[in-house]
């Protein structure tokens, strides 16, 4: 058995809600919670994308996912109460910049009052539960500097999408010391914490105006791959380098100094790995065989030319540093859609998520991880 908390003792047994399961990340989380023991259950909306991995990989076999829409407090509250969770993950959002000029409303409504209603529903009906609220890389306001957005830093945001998670972190701080108290934490039994990630990578997502899948359907179809802000810089990292910080601060939720994790979090990759689009595409062809790329119209509403966090804390306070370089994680999510696209059945897509998850973490746990220890 590994480190007090660690992820082979954290979350076996426990009842752990997901909100926005049938998305990309939710459901690369599902698989992984269900690998450590976890009843997992979920609330989110029908898939975003066609395809989707969620309903590829078909990973709600015990019927614990329920269609709901986290800007109903009714449907929020009453879920929560049926499944009596011990862990909530709040990933169920609107995350596409350019929809967010689109539909700045729903925006807003999904992004902010989304959070609320969750935290509200723990705040009317209290329970001990331990819950982490993902938002991003884009709440921060202002330029990131040479050195990244470090947690402290100013919320904010100059478009829809950025200023919804920039008040999603406000509401999630204005909860946590309003009814919540950290240093309560014996009282009350309700950790909270925020957590940002930077660009994420990996086979399964399909969403539209997000470089590595737009490359994905391009390069399928024989076509050029169109980008759009080739010198844009990004913080990219595989999707399993985030959702390892996630479950790492839950499991501090859950075990033994709570309070200790109820705070804002930075999971991002290495400052190295900051790097312009065009090298982005550049390493997605090498990595599929052929291909080519060509710069696209820019159009659309414009966004930040550059991305950074920091990542300091998570290194010092939690022992979490990125396990795979940015070489690795692109070629393991090429390499990975295409299995996807290969892949004959749900029981296919499940037996590939789950090598992934095994050969992160046991990469993890040589190198000295302590979430991963017992796992190697």
């Amino acid at each position: 058995m590994g480190t007090q908390g660690a992820f082979d003792a954290a979350y076996a047994g426990r009842r752990v809600l997901v909100t926005g399961d049938t998305g990309f990340k939710g459901t690369w989380l599902w698989q992984w919670l269900e690998a450590l023991g976890a009843e997992v259950h979920g609330l989110a909306l029908p898939p975003p994308t066609q395809p989707s991995l969620w309903e590829q990989a078909s990973l709600d076999g015990a019927g614990r996912h329920r269609e709901c829409d986290v800007r109903d407090p009714d449907a929020v509250a009453a879920r929560i109460d049926a499944v009596q969770p011990e862990a909530i993950f709040h990933l169920a959002a609107q995350s596409i910049v350019r929809e967010s000029y689109e539909a700045p409303l729903p925006t807003f409504a999904t992004n902010v009052m989304g959070v609320a209603h969750v935290v509200d529903a723990l705040r009317t009906n209290p329970r001990p539960c331990a819950l982490v609220i993902v938002t991003s890389d884009k709440c921060y306001a202002g330029d990131p500097g040479t050195l990244g957005h470090a947690e402290g830093d100013a919320l904010g945001g100059r478009d829809p999408y950025s200023a919804s998670k920039g008040a999603a972190e406000i509401v999630t701080a204005a909860y946590r010391e309003s009814f919540f108290p950290a240093d309560e934490h014996d009282r009350h039994g309700v950790g909270i914490a925020s957590v940002r990630s930077g660009n994420v990578i990996g086979p399964g997502d399909w969403a539209r105006d997000r470089i590595v899948p737009d490359a994905i359907r391009a390069l399928s179809a024989g076509e050029a791959v169109p980008v759009r802000n080739p010198g844009a810089t990004r913080p990219w990292q595989h999707v399993l380098e985030p959702l390892a910080g996630y479950l790492w601060v839950g499991a501090r939720l859950l075990g033994g100094r709570p309070a200790e994790a109820c705070q804002a979090w930075n999971f991002g990759p290495a400052l190295e790995a900051c790097r312009p689009v065009r090298e982005i595409v550049d390493a997605i062809l090498k990595a599929w065989g052929d291909g080519r790329w060509e710069t696209a119209a820019p159009g659309g509403p414009p966004e930040s030319p550059t991305l950074a966090l920091a990542i300091d804390k998570a290194a010092a306070e939690l022992d979490w540093q990125p396990v795979w370089e940015l070489g690795e994680a692109i070629e393991r999510t090429v390499h990975g859609y295409r299995a996807l696209l290969d892949a004959p059945n749900p029981d296919a897509v499940r037996a590939l998520m789950t090598r992934e998850i095994e050969a992160y973490t046991a990469r993890a746990a040589d190198a000295g991880r302590s979430w991963a220890a017992g796992a190697a």
